[in-house]
């Protein structure tokens, strides 16, 4: 089944205005007494167990536990699609809880593309353990063999006699479900599905709609204190002194809390904090300095290598490359970006009876509760994380700083504590994206065959192993002096091989020892960048052989699914094969082109076609992404609409990291601090995008929040190249980097 969507600003809006009679834009001022939540108690949490996922009540109602969250991704929808159908029961009576250290299980963090792939899998897992064991307890209560029970609509009835019926609720009671998740429990088949595959509506919109959702922004409690953070703006600069006279003649001042070089202002409203922070005089000392960004990427090249990795070989490279007649050659580079959500990050925290709980937006609270303990000096046991949804993020932007903040000072105060970031902490302070510096050769024989590939990566070494707690530098605990070995970056050696059948390849990577900047993962790590190369190379080799760029793809591409996805993407674009630029590009200021990017994430899962549209302004060097249409191969699709959501998003934020986003700094600071010094993307420059899904079902179902992001830089690249003859090799391509293009290209 394919499914086909589009979605456009405009479209959006003239749906409103026909359903409403026009658009009405509307600001939730919070009360007083907004939100609060009362925690559950602690409750079983190891990953083996099936209590730590599924609790059957008394009314009916199923409670499932997952470690993983919901970033605004949808997948809390998804993820009780799965467990409706993998336990029998209806969907309406599923009730999620997400991310709570104190009572759902450790499945790493939300990321890397695995909440459905990996989290999804445990959970049906555990929810089809306890369907078995349910269908043994009802054979033995009503004297009826398991094989001849069926579980429909949370009970267990006689196939041929209805009349023996027992609800999940009677099975349980006095009786949980205690047990063991059975590794070869059987799972449903895709045939039986009855709301896996089903557009069901997000549970979570209405009440973002109506302004009742609880964002960890709305999150208060009885007493609660604010805080804000001063830190300096020179990177790594010490806290020398300071004076806050000024600060404590703020109405609702309470105090000043200092540790170290960590310092920070308490008050009884968020204004006053506000009001005293900007009062405070402050003298820091000299900071580490930063490297020159006109030159960064030579700077990253030259920085000390931990390892290097073959990370693909085929044949040998080194000798068919030196016997090709032809030789080809590229650098490209990926700049340092941040996520810049567009709510700073925030978090409360309170220290009770010796335990300390922070309601938090991170994506990895499992691991958090690790992070935080060196900090506030408790054991882990002693420390609760509790997940509120908060900004947008796709990776660690500051909401694991900002919880550390909090815990912090109210372990030093003793008062329940809410942090919220500013504006300016949330830019330049949080996590950034490693640089990307990344070398290609190709040789093509006289019929214009490819020979022999090489790649060389310059990427950042993660300093922790795969799936274990993170150990990451946050601000809170470099400034008390618990520095950290380095940083969570994601696993950016992935993509770095090529999906194409050549005979002769080898693709090497240098793991940079140590970043200039607190590097973390930004969506799609290290594929993204990796991607880019790779799909603006093979455009490149194609030219060299004057074939047309999707035929040259399709030729060298062995997987079914693989061409399956370009076709469709192809066929959607109605691409026209042709060898060399866009002969009807047009000749005025405006030049149009198209392009085409191909992947499989990771090289093992979601496969991605993408085709973009571009009207290049060659007087401006402005870029107009005008369409994209994506063809998307990620197995079974849990939800067609959440699905195309994730895609469509995928392509915007995209195309504003592509077009603009990049971090500046001068030799000491960072000077992105604002949406003027860090732009992206605006409602008008969104592009229309088109998306067809290729639904696979009986196959696993890989995630679909990631993949796509990695086929649009090059998608875009290889689309300026069609319009103007001019390769862009360095995102992003602003317009100076456009221009510059340009001039390459007429001077060859």
């Amino acid at each position: 089944m394919q499914a086909t969507h589009s979605a456009s600003r405009r479209l959006f809006l003239a749906r409103t205005a026909t359903a409403t009679g026009g658009l009405v834009v509307a600001f939730l001022i919070p009360r007083a007494g907004a939100a609060t939540a009362a925690l559950d108690p602690r409750k079983a949490v190891a990953k083996d167990l099936v209590e730590s996922f599924v609790a059957l009540g008394p009314d009916g109602g199923v409670t499932i536990h997952v470690g993983k969250v919901d970033l605004g991704t949808g997948t809390r929808t998804a993820l009780a699609q799965l467990a409706a159908d993998e336990l029998e029961v209806p969907f309406q009576r599923i009730t999620m809880v997400m991310g709570d250290t104190g009572t759902t299980p450790d499945q790493w963090i939300t990321g890397a593309n695995l909440t459905i792939a990996q989290g999804g899998t445990e959970l049906r897992r555990a929810c089809a353990t306890a369907r078995a064991a349910l269908l043994d307890r009802a054979a033995a209560r009503l004297g009826v063999p398991a094989s001849e029970l069926v579980a429909a609509d949370g009970a267990i009835a006689a196939k041929g006699d209805p009349a023996k019926k027992l609800s999940y609720a009677e099975l349980v009671a006095g009786q949980p479900l205690a047990l063991k998740v059975d590794e070869k429990a059987v799972l449903k088949k895709h045939a039986d599905f009855k709301v896996i595959g089903q557009s069901i509506r997000r549970v979570d919109i209405p009440a973002k709609l109506t302004g009742e959702f609880t964002y960890v922004h709305d999150f208060r409690l009885p007493g609660m204190l604010h805080a804000r953070v001063l830190r300096p703006d020179d990177l790594g600069a010490p806290l020398q002194s300071f004076d806050d006279s000024a600060a404590r003649k703020v109405p609702g001042f309470v105090r000043t809390v200092r540790k170290g070089d960590f310092l920070a202002v308490v008050a009884k409203n968020e204004w006053a904090a506000i009001k005293a922070m900007r009062a405070m005089k402050v003298r820091w000392g000299a900071g580490t300095g930063l490297p020159d960004q006109a030159t960064v990427f030579d700077h990253w090249r030259s920085r000390p290598v931990a390892k290097q990795d073959v990370t693909q070989k085929v044949g040998d490279a080194e000798a068919a490359l030196a016997a090709a007649p032809r030789r080809i050659k590229a650098r490209y580079d990926f700049a340092v970006q941040t996520h810049a959500s567009a709510g700073p990050s925030c978090a409360v925290a309170k220290v009770e009876n010796g335990e300390l709980t922070v309601w938090t937006a991170s994506q990895a609270t499992h691991s958090l509760v690790d992070e935080l303990a060196p900090i506030v000096g408790l054991p882990r046991e002693k420390i609760r994380c509790v997940y509120l949804e908060g900004s947008g993020c796709y990776g660690r932007n500051g909401h694991e700083d900002a919880a550390a903040d909090a815990a912090l000072i109210a372990t030093l105060t003793g008062s329940p504590v809410r942090v919220q970031w500013m504006r300016d902490d949330e830019t330049a302070r949080a996590p950034k994206s490693p640089p990307r510096s990344m070398d290609f050769e190709a040789g093509l024989d006289e019929q214009g065959n490819v020979t022999a590939w090489t790649g060389d990566f310059w990427i950042a070494l993660n300093h922790i192993a795969a799936f274990k707690p993170l150990d990451f530098p946050l601000l809170a605990a470099t400034e008390t002096g618990l520095p950290k070995p380095g940083n969570w970056v994601g696993f950016l050696f992935q993509n770095s091989g090529i999906g194409y059948a050549l005979p002769n390849v080898k693709v090497n990577t240098r793991h940079v020892e140590q970043a200039f900047f607190r590097s973390a993962h930004l969506r799609s790590p290290g594929r993204i960048e990796n991607s880019f190369a790779n799909e603006s190379f093979i455009d490149e080799v194609a030219f060299a052989a004057k074939a047309d760029p999707a035929d040259f793809r399709l030729r060298h591409l062995k997987d079914a699914r693989g061409v399956a996805v370009l076709k469709k993407a192809l066929e959607r674009a109605g691409w026209q094969a042709r060898a060399g630029i866009n002969p009807e590009r047009g000749s005025g200021e405006v030049l149009r082109g198209r392009g085409v990017s191909y992947l499989r994430y990771n090289n093992a899962t979601t496969y991605v076609a993408a085709v973009a549209d571009v009207a290049v302004n060659r007087r401006t060097g402005e870029i107009r992404v005008e369409r994209v249409c994506v063809a998307h191969d990620c197995g079974q699709v849990v939800n067609p609409d959440g699905t195309t959501n994730q895609v469509e998003g995928g392509v915007i934020q995209t195309v504003s990291r592509t077009l603009m986003e990049q971090v500046t700094w001068d030799r000491t600071k960072v000077l992105s601090r604002d949406w003027v010094s860090y732009p992206i993307l605006r409602h008008d420059q969104v592009p229309k995008v088109l998306v067809d899904l290729i639904d696979r079902p009986g196959e696993p179902s890989w995630g679909a929040g990631e993949p796509t992001a990695c086929a649009i830089p090059a998608a875009i690249g290889n689309a300026v190249f069609d319009a103007t003859g001019a390769r862009l090799r360095a995102v992003p391509f602003t317009p100076q980097q456009v221009l510059a293009a340009l001039g390459r290209a007429q001077a060859a």
